[in-house]
This record gives structure tokens, sequence and C-alpha cells, in this order.
């Protein structure tokens, strides 16, 4: 990514409270996809929402972003009510969704333009405002193509560029960075810090856990249309208590008998095996690695590897929900 110059903070930032939803419900027919859901964003921070496909994020993104009207409950965002004030709330936030909305058979230059006209910023600062956006977001030599020329990745930069056109002082991010390669993500997470520090707010909802450890200043775990956790990350993770042990097998197939072996050590959840690696969650005590080995070794399981680390997001999220996030997401796919 470009430099991060454009880093002025907006002036009608609320004071103190970004976002705050109180008992928001929605149903689709039979299905309860927000069930009572409170929520409150501190300003000038970005709030994660964590969950599996199907959990309620993006229906209260929705919401919040005056798309689609809760069944019950309130909620105000940058201060505005999101039925009563919906039509002035629309110019003071930006969405950024999984898919990029953007016109594909205009240029990049002409999308931005674009948005900038429909916020009414008039001619010339919506052109200024574009080459400025194109060239933070690396897309100064594309901006002259068709947007139907463009790589998945660079589709995606435009579309938070997008967002991003009328500076707003809220803004929602809905798995802004599914699909896009190692480089590409680093990236919009460069830019989603640049936004904080300029005094914006970011809701981000995500499938992956390390982004939401590296940017989230607070997290909301929710399942099945409520919210089952709230805290920091670390926070979360103290929650949870204690540590995971990481075993690495000399034999891949030794997996069983190795959850057989370490399976009275572990804390709450079974150990979980993934290739040639068994985790487990283990409440901190001296000499858990000395008796691990020494339980893996009665029960002739090899073993090239062992470490203890401290929780994860990953291990907050199986804890709370029953099911590991790739699991979560695969089940939705199913």
């Amino acid at each position: 990514m470009a430099g991060h110059q454009d880093v002025r903070p907006d002036a009608t930032v609320t004071p103190d409270v970004a976002i705050e939803a109180q008992g928001l419900s929605k149903s689709f027919g039979e299905v309860r996809a927000l069930d009572d859901v409170d929520l409150t964003v501190p300003a000038g921070i970005v709030y994660g929402l964590l969950g599996p496909n199907g959990a309620g994020k993006t229906t209260l993104v929705k919401v919040l972003t005056t798309l689609i009207q809760a069944d019950s409950g309130s909620a105000r965002v940058a201060g505005h009510d999101v039925e009563e004030d919906a039509a002035i709330l629309r110019s003071r936030i930006g969405l950024a969704g999984q898919y990029a909305a953007v016109d594909e058979n205009l240029t990049g230059f002409e999308n931005l333009e674009m948005v900038g006209r429909l916020y009414h910023m008039g001619k010339g600062p919506s052109k200024e405002r574009a080459t400025q956006l194109l060239e933070r977001f690396d897309l100064a030599e594309a901006g002259g193509r068709p947007v139907k020329t463009y790589s998945g990745g660079m589709r995606r930069r435009l579309d938070l560029a997008a967002a991003l056109v009328a500076r707003p002082p809220v803004l929602f991010l809905d798995e802004p960075t599914t699909g896009l390669d190692p480089r590409s993500r680093i990236g919009l997470w460069e830019t989603i810090e640049a936004r904080v520090e300029a005094g914006s707010t970011v809701l981000l909802t995500t499938q992956y856990l390390d982004e939401a450890d590296r940017l989230a200043d607070r997290v909301a775990v929710i399942d099945h249309g409520r919210v089952i956790a709230e805290g920091t990350p670390e926070e979360l993770k103290d929650r949870i208590g204690g540590e995971c042990i990481e075993v690495s097998l000399a034999d891949g197939e030794a997996g069983e008998d190795a959850v057989a072996a370490l399976g009275p050590l572990a804390d709450g959840q079974p150990p979980r095996v993934e290739g040639r690696t068994v985790s487990l969650n283990v409440r901190g005590r001296t000499g858990l690695v000395v008796e691990a080995v020494r339980r893996l070794d009665a029960a002739g399981v090899g073993i090239e590897d062992i470490a203890v680390r401290r929780p994860t997001l990953d291990d907050v999220f199986l804890t709370l929900t029953g099911r590991a996030a790739e699991e979560a997401e695969e089940e939705q796919a199913a």
C-alpha cells in the first residue's frame, strides 16, 4: 500500500460511543438471525465481531448500516438513530462488504469519483479525492482501466477506497480480507490502522482470528444470533484460563493414541488433532510438560517437539462455540 498521508481526524466523531445497540432482534422466517443483541462500541477503536457464518454478524452490520430494519430493539451510530435518522446516517458511515460493490464497467477512477458525487462532494473535490485514494491504495496505474480487468485483490482495495471517499467517522468492514493473498491482507490491515489513527471507529467482522488479534481493541463473539462473550482479546484469553500444550508427533498415524494418553491432562475440551500436531488446553501447574512426555512415552507415541503457549483467539472461539473457526466455516459451506 502507498503511504497513509490522509490521517486528519473527522470533526464529528461521537465523543464517547460510536455504536450502541440495545435489544436488537431480527428473524427471517423461522431463523432468528439476531436475538436480543446489546452492543457498545467506544469511539476511536477497532471493534471485532467474531463468529461462524450464519451467526448473525452480517445481519447485525446490515441493521447498523440501515440496509435492513430490526424487528425490535434500537441502535444509534455516530449519534444517529439507524431508523429515524437513516438518510443522515448514510452520509456518516462507510461500508465495505465481503464482495466488492464496484461497477466493473467503469474505471477505478470513475467508480471513486461517482461515490464522491453521490455524497454531494462536488465535481472538483470528487476528482481530487479519487486521485488521492487511487494513489494510497496502489491503484494509480490501474485507475484508468475498467474494473473488470482488475484482480480480486485490486477490486477489494478499490471497494475499501470507495468506503473511505467521504472520510466517514464510522467504518463497517464485513470480512474485507476474505480471499486476499497475504500481502494484500497486510496492506488492508495497515489501512485500517491508519483510519483509526485518524480518529475513525471501525467495526470489523472477520473469520480470521489472527486478524482480530492484531487489529481489534475489543472483540465480541456472536453465535446463533447472540453475543456470548465480549472484551479485549487478552481478557477473552484470560477467561478460558490456562495454557496450551502443543505436541508434534513423529508418526502422523499416532493421533488417537496421543489423544488417549494426554486426555487426563486436558482442561475442558479434549485434545485436538490436526495433521501431526496434538494440542490441549491445560491449567497451569509445574511439571505438565514432563508429565505429558512421560504419558506419551508410556503409550509408545514418539514425538518430535513439545511446547507450551498462551491461549489464542482460536482457543477462545473453540471454547465458547464448541468448534474451531475452520470447522464452523466448513459446516456452513456444506
